[in-house]
């Protein structure tokens, strides 16, 4: 099977590989974290700082992003029955803002962890929609969040 070639999908995965590693890395330096032990971003107390911004959001471009997150969530890659499948699962969140970022970050594990690629793009179209969005909702939240901005722009 030919490698199915997307130069503008291939160009937003790793603008979104590259902005998602520095927004978590900018999430544990403006402590968005666990505490000690493992350097993790906490990304639920993260939600709740940006809550604001994701529920009323000010411009129509995140308005219609975190309108389609919301609509056609990205899907959850599981094993059944031995095969490769996709769930539809609500992911448990404590409020929209913590929902809408639980879906970037299963964006980013989509991707990241081959579940939307193998030597050619899956569903392209709605990749594409999933990858825009989710690079808008994480601009949202940094210029929502100046603590978080200052460490990501350091």
């Amino acid at each position: 099977m030919q490698p199915y070639h997307n130069p503008e999908l291939e160009r937003l995965a790793v603008r979104l590989f590259k902005e998602f590693a520095r927004f978590e890395y900018a999430l544990k330096a403006a402590n968005f974290h666990n505490g000690d032990g493992d350097a993790e971003p906490n990304w639920r107390n993260f939600a709740l700082s940006v809550e604001d911004a994701l529920t009323h959001p000010q411009s129509d471009a995140l308005r219609e992003a975190i309108k389609y997150m919301l609509t056609h969530p990205p899907k959850k890659q599981v094993i059944r029955a031995g095969a490769l499948d996709w769930d539809t699962v609500v992911p448990n969140a404590n409020s929209r803002a913590d929902l809408v970022l639980l879906y970037v970050r299963r964006v980013r594990n989509n991707l990241f962890h081959g579940g939307k690629f193998s030597g050619r793009w899956f569903d392209p179209e709605r990749s594409e929609e999933l990858l825009r969005h989710s690079l808008v909702i994480l601009e949202a939240c940094l210029a929502a969040s100046p603590q978080v901005r200052e460490a990501y722009n350091h």
